[in-house]
């Protein structure tokens, strides 16, 4: 989804995706969502979160649409035409948008951080929607992950690391609200709603934690070999639980903020 190929493992994701559909959730549940007959989900990734749209809204026509070929191959398998006749999937880049007033709502959740040029994603998503339409999006914010980020700079400034990130730069864009107040009114729309949201994202012990570094870090990760990677992803997870250590029920934490924006 960035400038930078990235190859994502579908399957692996999925596994570890489960937060990602509790939050999708978490945002549309005050929309009467019968009313948007066309939606579309930017970023769709595996396809749990489209899915969830088409299996819910059975009349409505959805389009998933994600820049990585493995992960549209992985969500066209996983949810075909003959069980969910209502959506469909295509490989298009966030920043290359090329749909003209064909829906009602246009949907993207822990996408967009990825993403380089927010403007043009704004401007193609004002293209899309039909006039009237409506535009959601979560994704990371300012100040999001800070721990992993911290623990990360500790990893890779290690003598063991540190010859693998010498030309290393970080993937990641978390804006703030005056940015995207900015972009939002110079692509067309009006402002609903824009916030920075503290959200606790929960894993399940060590392997928890691990699988999602794996599956969502790869800008790091893919840095080293893969003879070294699960070292890496371990001796990360070590360094990480030191300062922030499991709860009482084995889970640990990660203080997440996300952008999240409502829009017309």
């Amino acid at each position: 989804m960035t400038a930078q190929y990235l190859q994502w493992n579908p399957e692996d994701y999925a596994k570890n995706s489960d937060a990602q559909l509790q939050w999708a959730r978490s945002l549309t549940k005050d929309l009467n969502l019968t009313e948007y007959k066309s939606i579309l989900d930017v970023g769709c990734g595996d396809g749990k979160i489209t899915a969830d749209f088409a299996a819910n809204l059975p009349q409505n026509r959805i389009v998933g649409v994600d820049s990585s070929p493995e992960m549209i191959a992985y969500a066209a398998e996983q949810y075909p035409p003959s069980q969910y006749p209502n959506l469909s999937f295509a490989c298009v880049d966030a920043r290359s948008l090329d749909f003209n007033q064909e829906f009602d709502l246009v949907f993207s959740n822990a996408t967009l951080h990825w993403v380089n040029d927010h403007q043009t994603f704004l401007k193609g998503a004002k293209t899309a929607l039909k006039e009237r339409g409506k535009l959601i999006i979560s994704c990371g914010g300012k100040g999001n992950a800070a721990k992993v980020l911290d623990t990360f700079a500790q990893l890779t400034a290690m003598d063991l690391w540190k010859p693998y990130f010498a030309d290393f730069d970080n993937p990641y864009f978390f804006y703030g609200l005056e940015d995207y107040q900015t972009w939002l009114q110079q692509s067309g729309f009006a402002v609903k709603r824009l916030e920075l949201v503290p959200k606790d994202m929960t894993h399940q012990g060590k392997a928890g934690l691990a699988g999602w570094i794996r599956t969502t870090w790869m800008p790091f990760t893919k840095y080293v070999p893969e003879s070294q990677r699960d070292d890496f992803i371990a001796q990360f997870v070590e360094l990480y639980l030191a300062k922030n250590p499991l709860d009482a029920q084995g889970f640990s934490h990660v203080a997440m903020v996300r952008l999240e924006v409502n829009a017309n």
